[in-house]
């Protein structure tokens, strides 16, 4: 739009596309915004632990570091770490071979160039959510609309296959899931991804699977504890599928911007063009810390496992204990991720009341607008933490509600 319509005018408003301007801003990082640097305030809004990255990871980057590895590396990543990433998904899943995996820089970003891959301004895109919100936002950024189908809350939340299979039409270009689910711990079940896949096969749909979660899975969670249900583990290598992981929350490694692709292998070189174009390849140094995470990091997933197992029964137990049922709060137990997404009765502004736990209580929650219109009314608490500092979470959290 001109500024001035005025004959030879060049001036011109300075704004992001509209597609942009109406992306939905992270109504977490406003609460967490409110808190930042106060140290009076118990943060749990992210979705990371409390414990720093492990020292044997750490040293390989320093080591890297003083080998002098700063310099640019292949787009796909390095040989030895791409090898090690088919390795240790092949032992998990059905064989990866390693041309079918490509490294990137963090989990949000394989999430971004994924579906960089294959959607199209005008293509329709499902989403199973209550859902971490840029899964929602990166279809549209790309000019998609987006369908949402939600889970249903109950003791547990769960999925209604046949909602979503009739949501998944011959004209739909791909559908986002993420098991274990960001925000309320949901886990698809073996069964439903035979029902999706067979599904997605018939009429060419994508399977855009966001496992980031995988390992963080508990006892009573489909498909045992060491890893949960996957696509990966009944596709075919040519089937539409595209995996995307990270090391961030399997290692502890939140801070350090790494993760992977696995997709079919006519894809790879595509991959590596976009990767050029978005980031040109993850740090040099920052992969060999990755070689060390996965090689010799399974006592840390072990660890954090056992670790959020407690944290969860914990915090669910008191969550669903007096005097938080009589407030009003609901909390479904979750069978993987690190979060329990409560529901707060009668509570239809969850944002106003995140703000003021912040400001009144020293509490740093989630709301749970910011995954979607289904999730609010609720509220996501980060568990990966002591008990100690969940248990002043929870003591917070009784104060202010018996004051209000």
């Amino acid at each position: 739009m001109l500024l001035n319509d005025s004959p030879g005018s060049r001036f011109f408003d300075a704004a992001a596309r509209p597609a942009i301007q109406n992306l939905g801003a992270s109504r977490i990082r406003e609460v967490a915004n409110a808190g930042m640097g106060r140290a009076d305030v118990l943060p749990f809004w992210f979705g990371e632990p409390d414990e720093t990255t492990p020292a044997f990871i750490r040293d390989a980057a320093k080591a890297a570091l003083d080998g002098g590895d700063t310099f640019y590396t292949q787009n796909l990543g390095i040989a030895p770490l791409r090898e090690a990433i088919a390795r240790y998904q092949s032992a998990l899943h059905r064989p990866i071979d390693v041309e079918r995996v490509g490294v990137t820089s963090s989990g949000v970003s394989a999430l971004m160039l994924l579906a960089q891959l294959i959607i199209s301004p005008g293509d329709r895109v499902v989403a199973v959510t209550p859902l971490w919100p840029n899964l929602v936002e990166i279809p549209k950024i790309l000019g998609a609309e987006v369908e949402q189908v939600s889970l249903k809350f109950g003791q547990t939340w769960e999925l209604d296959l046949q909602q979503l299979l009739d949501a998944l039409t011959p004209d739909t270009r791909a559908v986002f899931i993420n098991s274990p689910n960001n925000p309320t711990g949901w886990v698809i079940t073996p069964a439903q991804q035979e029902a999706i896949l067979a599904h997605c096969r018939r009429h060419g749909i994508w399977i855009m699977a966001d496992d980031v979660y995988e390992r963080l899975v508990y006892t009573d969670a489909p498909g045992g504890r060491r890893c949960a249900p996957s696509f990966l583990d009944i596709a075919e290598p040519d089937d539409r599928l595209i995996s995307a992981n990270s090391f961030s929350k399997s290692w502890l490694m939140t801070g350090w911007r790494l993760g992977w692709v696995v997709a079919p292998a006519a894809m790879t070189a595509d991959l590596g063009k976009l990767i050029e174009y978005n980031t040109s390849c993850a740090p040099g140094f920052v992969q060999r810390a990755g070689i060390v995470a996965i090689e010799r990091g399974e006592e840390v997933v072990e660890h954090s496992v056992a670790r959020y197992q407690a944290a969860r029964d914990f915090l669910y137990d008191k969550l669903n204990a007096e005097p938080f049922r009589r407030a009003g709060i609901t909390s479904p137990r979750p069978h993987g991720a690190m979060y329990l997404f409560f529901r707060v009765e009668g509570e239809t502004d969850t944002l106003a009341l995140c703000k003021r736990l912040v400001a009144e209580a020293g509490l740093g929650l989630a709301p749970g607008i910011a995954f979607g219109a289904e999730g609010e009314g609720y509220i996501r608490w980060c568990f990966a933490s002591s008990l100690a500092r969940l248990a002043d979470g929870v003591d917070r959290l009784e104060r202010f509600l018996l004051s209000r």
